[in-house]
């Protein structure tokens, strides 16, 4: 075989989703041209999709060293750096890739993504427009820019750049997908994002082709579940009982869609609980739609919707008979091929069915169930004597205007108390200022405010919840996993009810817990019910002592009983289905 015919065959094994094949002949090739760069780079691009990365990155950076000036052999080892978390390594390769070539865009994109991994939000954005100056109208930059500059604390600018973007490209799934996640983050009318979300049907290009359909209603069913968070992510601590509580005769299969990680301990225990698991994070939306129906899945569950892990795309041609979604994404999808979505009626009660396109299945009484990390640390009180200490570990890009308007009331309430707030982003100094400014414009005094950004572990996180007296929620997109690590600390936690989803899962979460009086029905409400805990050590001291055992006996952490609402949820779609 001919050596350019051989290394074609492996890229299109590649594109079809033969990921053993494609490596099998690269490989076989390399025996007869082992310094062949071309050969060397691909065997390295295929292992990064593959989930092998450190392998990736020795055969990557011996392309490299074959060709030290050939900016995109440096980009291919950059990407592979970068996926195994390795920053800065990756940093100084598109930055020499750059420096090689400054015409050479992607450089510049990977600039972008590097600097703003590495909490370097200004020298994100002077990347991100050198990039522009070469690429003006540039999908992948449009995507990664926002990032940056949400990550600069700049959320307004981030969803207009994104609005532009999609405005010139309304067909984008990608483009909108990224607009959608970040308008939940905004103060703007319920209404206004739910149309929003309505808008992403225009990405649907394709007539459904949903599968055969077996028409036994009652029959064990085979349920899929689609996520790029099966591993230690916020996700995976909703999802557990999904694969652990599976009813008799069921067969589930887990779709991952994120890159393998064997030494992730909440990964294994996936793997190990489910029927069967296809790991399809370098697979095409194709390829994913190809296996899904080949499972002859019934129902399928996704998990991510427009995050980041998101593969919404693949469902575009509806390739199990009833596809639901569920935990991962605060508000209605808008994809047409999606029947069903979890929630409870707190998050979405009677009369919200407008704001959704799927139907809403409540699963009273909470729609997620919370499994604690193993590894916290024991609550307790913060030190007596300490100022009274509010806090929130919640994303910075989650501190919106009304969130500051609510802390600031919280705070007036009770003088001379403090605010701690822990946040990844506080780590960039640019972010980090602009937050502190915002929140002097709001009212709220510079020396009230303790920032953090980083902690070792999980263990140390959760330690600093004895620092802080009260949490306090963000507004509209409140705290989910971060409320309920706040309660397994013993650290109450305050919310205000709004009017979306994604604004009352503090109160769903709340009322789980069997805390329903923390919930205020306006912002100065919640800041007086804030306020008054904090200053009463004598309900405050009894109330967090025994908050951790409350909610070991609660409906937030009973994973068998939410199970089996979920899992009827979706035996009845299923019934419609069958009867449809």
């Amino acid at each position: 075989m001919a050596k350019s015919s051989s290394l074609a065959r492996a890229l299109e094994d590649a594109q079809a989703g033969r990921l053993d094949a494609a490596l099998a002949a690269v490989r076989l090739h390399m025996r007869r041209y082992p310094q062949d760069g071309e050969a060397i780079s691909m065997l390295g691009l295929l292992l990064v999709q593959s989930g092998e990365v450190e392998q990736a990155i020795h055969h990557l950076a011996r392309a490299v060293k074959l060709a030290p000036s050939l900016p995109g052999t440096r980009n291919n080892l950059a990407n592979a750096l970068f996926q195994a978390d390795r920053f800065a390594d990756a940093e100084r390769e598109w930055r020499t890739a750059a420096e090689l070539d400054p015409t050479y865009a992607r450089a510049w994109l990977g600039l972008v993504a590097a600097r703003t991994a590495l909490d370097d939000s200004a020298g994100a954005l002077d990347a991100a427009r050198r990039a522009r100056s070469l690429r003006a109208e540039w999908p992948e930059l449009d995507r990664s820019e926002s990032a940056s500059l949400a990550a600069a604390d700049r959320m307004e600018d981030s969803v207009a750049l994104l609005e532009q973007a999609v405005a010139r490209d309304p067909g984008s799934a990608a483009l909108r997908g990224s607009l959608l996640m970040q308008l939940n983050f905004l103060d703007r009318p319920a209404r206004e994002i739910a149309d929003a979300h309505r808008g992403y049907a225009a990405c649907v290009r394709v007539a459904p082709s949903p599968p055969p359909l077996d028409r036994d209603p009652e029959r064990p069913l085979r349920l899929g579940v689609l996520s790029g968070d099966l591993r230690s992510h916020s996700v995976a601590f909703f999802a557990d009982p999904i694969f652990r509580h599976l009813p008799e005769g069921w067969h589930l299969t887990a779709f991952s869609t994120s890159r393998p990680t064997p030494a992730d301990p909440l990964a294994a225990e996936f793997r190990r609980l489910a029927g069967a698991w296809c790991d399809l994070a370098a697979a095409s939306d194709e390829v994913i739609e190809r296996t899904i129906r080949e499972r002859r899945i019934d129902v399928l569950i996704d998990l991510s919707g427009h995050t980041s892990t998101g593969r919404l795309a693949v469902l575009d041609r509806k390739p199990a008979p009833v596809i639901a979604t569920a935990i991962g994404y605060p508000n209605t999808t808008g994809h047409p091929s999606i029947d069903l979505r979890i929630v409870d009626s707190i998050t979405d009660p009677p009369g919200s069915e407008s704001l959704a396109t799927e139907r809403l299945a409540r699963i009273d009484p909470c729609f997620l169930s919370y499994r604690p990390p193993t590894d916290a640390p024991e609550p307790a009180l913060p030190e007596a004597g300490r100022p009274i200490t509010f806090g929130s570990f919640n994303y910075l890009a989650k501190i919106s205007p009304s969130t500051l308007a609510f802390w600031r009331g919280t705070l007036d309430a009770c003088p001379g108390s403090r605010l701690l707030l822990k946040s990844r982003s506080f780590g960039d100094p640019a972010a980090s200022s602009r937050f502190l400014d915002r929140a002097a414009a709001a009212g709220i005094a510079r020396e009230r405010i303790e920032v953090l950004a980083f902690t070792k572990g999980v263990p140390e996180h959760l330690a600093l919840y004895r620092r802080v007296h009260v949490a306090l929620d963000a507004l509209p997109y409140n705290g989910t996993t971060t409320t309920c690590e706040a309660l397994w600390m013993g650290v109450p936690l305050v919310t205000v009810l709004g009017d979306r989803h994604a604004a009352r899962v503090g109160a769903s979460l709340l009322h789980a817990a069997g805390l329903p009086e923390l919930v205020g029905s306006t912002r100065e409400e919640a800041a007086g019910i804030a306020a008054s805990l904090a200053a009463d050590r004598a309900r405050l001291a009894p109330l967090r002592a025994g908050l951790r055992e409350r909610l070991r006996t609660s409906p937030l952490l009973d994973g068998v009983r939410w199970a089996s609402r979920l899992h009827a949820a979706l035996r009845e779609a299923w019934r419609r289905r069958c009867g449809s």
